[in-house]
């Protein structure tokens, strides 16, 4: 009997460590089989990570602006009448390539086709580094009032062709580097905008044009602009701007020659009871330091004048946005009056009256139809001391323009 007890014990014993072997095999080959799945996972999520939706994205806007322009020019007594269906003031196809590579940097670049050549608006990148705090480094519009870098857009401006003055001088974009943002301040806002870039460039008539890639001397110039949004709501935005540098060429007569150019703009939308009233304005002032200038009709002799020049816009509109009926809430009315002086006793003399009116269909809030009305009366002074005569003269212009944004 104790024979095969112990018989027994020993199959027991035998049977027992058989199957823990067993068991401690498949314990193993499952855990190597969890690491393995863990590390799996664990790759993909890494990858998921690096391309998470929003990190990385690439994106096409823009805007297209196409039209009718009607134009008859009066000029000492003549008058010469002109047709496009497409000319380069008025008509822009601009693609926007935007991508974004996190959720702090933003790179941007907008070529633009106006009919006659192939332009850059601007492309910069643009790094977002805090609330309230944007670092832009490239091409970009300057930080001088609202009209360029907020409202020249053709679906966004109500009437369809510029403001005289006011887009074109100072010129409008530049290279170098920008910080802007904007804070809360109790109930109210307040906004920045400063850049430092290239400048412009004196030219011997004593006008300015933009300097480009390579700056003309050792100096940079410096645009800023503040605003103050004073109701919670934003409904008004009151806003003042300089630019200040050296504008002369290095080694050059023109050497010591510098600007100092300022603007206040204002933006006020309100409704009132059915309507939408919106009101834009700007004012320009360009100072140039006094210089001699070669005279135009006899380049061995020089003629100073006082190089100041002045420009504003004032528009306002009106839109029923409030009314039941579909097709009328689509109107809008807009006004506009520009006022555009050169200086006194400089070769390009004039001052300059422009009054815009017109009607806009908006068929969707990024689509607009319009049609204006504009005359531009043009005053020239004889200026006998160069020899320089010009007529004045007087521009009637109909638009029919479509504008979109894409």
């Amino acid at each position: 009997m104790r024979k095969v007890q112990t018989i027994l014990l020993s199959t027991l014993t035998l049977l027992c460590g058989v199957n823990y072997n067993a068991y401690c095999q498949d314990q193993i080959s499952l855990d190597s089989s969890v690491s393995q799945l863990s590390a799996k996972v664990q790759a993909l999520e890494e990858e998921s990570r690096s391309h998470r939706s929003g990190d990385s994205h690439f994106m096409v806007v823009g805007l297209m602006t196409f039209g009718y322009v009607n134009d008859q020019n009066k000029a000492g007594g003549v008058t010469t009448t002109t047709n496009s269906l497409a000319d380069a003031d008025h008509f822009e196809f601009s693609p926007m390539l935007l991508w974004r590579q996190s959720n702090k940097v933003l790179l941007e670049f907008e070529p633009s086709f106006t009919g006659n050549s192939l332009g850059v608006n601007w492309a910069d990148v643009s790094y977002f580094a805090a609330p309230g705090l944007i670092i832009r480094a490239g091409y970009f519009v300057l930080p001088f009032g609202i009209y360029n870098k907020r409202l020249a857009a053709g679906w966004i401006n109500k009437i369809a062709g510029d403001p005289i003055g006011i887009s074109s001088m100072p010129p409008s974009s530049d290279f170098g580097v920008e910080v802007e943002g904007g804070l809360p301040m109790g109930n109210m806002k307040w906004s920045y905008d400063v850049s430092l870039t290239n400048g412009m460039q004196l030219l011997p008539d004593g006008t300015i044009q933009s300097v480009g890639v390579t700056d003309n001397n050792n100096n940079r110039t410096v645009t800023g602009r503040l605003a103050l949004l004073p109701f919670s709501n934003s409904s008004l935005e009151v806003g003042i701007s300089g630019m200040f540098g050296n504008v002369g060429d290095a080694n050059s007569v023109f050497k010591n020659a510098s600007t100092n150019m300022y603007a206040v703009d204002l933006s006020y939308v309100k409704r009132i009871k059915k309507f939408l009233f919106n009101v834009k304005g700007q004012y320009n002032m360009i100072n140039i330091s006094k210089q001699d200038y070669t005279n135009p009709t006899d380049s061995t002799q020089t003629f100073s004048f006082t190089n100041t020049t002045t420009a504003l816009f004032a528009q306002v509109s009106a839109r029923p946005a409030f009314l039941k009926n579909k097709i009328l809430k689509n109107f809008e009315l807009a006004f506009r009056y520009a006022n555009y002086i050169t200086p006194d006793n400089s070769a390009w003399q004039q001052n300059v009256n422009e009054t815009d009116i017109g009607i806009c269909y908006w068929t969707s809030w990024r689509s607009v139809l319009k049609f204006t009305y504009e005359i531009i009366n043009t005053n020239v002074n004889d200026n006998p001391a160069i020899g320089v005569t010009v007529a004045s003269t007087t521009d009637n212009k109909f638009y029919l323009q479509f504008s979109t944004e894409f």
